[in-house]
């Protein structure tokens, strides 16, 4: 998979805009950076954004419970890549292949 569809899902779901040709290291460095701007000035936000994505509380308790590695944001960045890439894999497993239903039956 290339790192575009990553990249469009978190630029959709986080409201943000990535470039479409970045690396998975600087996508990690780019949305941590953005994740600690939330952090620091918008923490109900990074919240609603967490909830909305779909980050396990458990996991993310637990991680951030654990003697510190790195930064939260980091680990959030983290979360947030593993969850989307888990998204993307889901919908191709999942997603119809016959596609020959009339424009009603699709509805």
């Amino acid at each position: 998979m290339k790192n575009e569809e990553l990249v469009k899902e978190i630029n959709k779901n986080l409201a943000i805009l990535l470039p479409n040709e970045i690396s998975l290291d600087e996508l990690h460095i780019r949305l941590s950076e953005y994740l600690n701007g939330l952090i620091q000035k918008d923490f109900q936000k990074l919240i609603m954004l967490l909830y909305r994505i779909d980050i396990s509380e458990a996991k993310l308790k637990q991680l951030l419970q654990q003697p510190p590695k790195e930064d939260a944001s980091k680990i959030i960045a983290q979360l947030i890549i593993e969850r989307q890439l888990e998204k993307i894999k889901s919908r191709k497993t999942y997603r119809p292949t016959n596609d020959n239903f009339t424009e009603e039956e699709k509805w």
